[in-house]
């Protein structure tokens, strides 16, 4: 049985990243992070199923969201300095963030 691969939580970080950098002012709310990323990443079955956690949201939408609430886990993009939270359910990527993905 083949194995269904699912978008890590940093591959789903990495895009993250870049639409942020395609934004002027580099930040967004969650919510138009999540309607954009499909065009920054190619989504699997196993990304695009129920996630268990979240009702009515897929598993991917999940790790987007997961980038704010594990915010202090080592490997974490906000931890780490690539991005930050100006105010509540937005994103900004950093100076560090632009470095990494240029």
């Amino acid at each position: 049985m083949m194995k269904r691969y699912k978008t890590t939580e940093s591959e789903i970080s990495e895009a993250v990243l870049r639409i942020l950098r395609d934004i002027p002012g580099g930040e967004a709310s969650q919510a138009e992070i999540r309607r954009v990323l499909p065009q920054y990443l190619k989504l699997s079955a196993a990304d695009r199923e129920q996630s268990d956690t979240r009702e009515n949201e897929e598993v991917w939408g999940q790790q987007v969201r997961n980038i704010v609430c594990h915010k202090s886990a080592a490997g974490n993009y906000i931890c780490e300095g690539y991005l930050e939270t100006p105010k509540c359910g937005y994103l900004k990527i950093t100076k560090s963030g632009s470095l990494r993905i240029s």
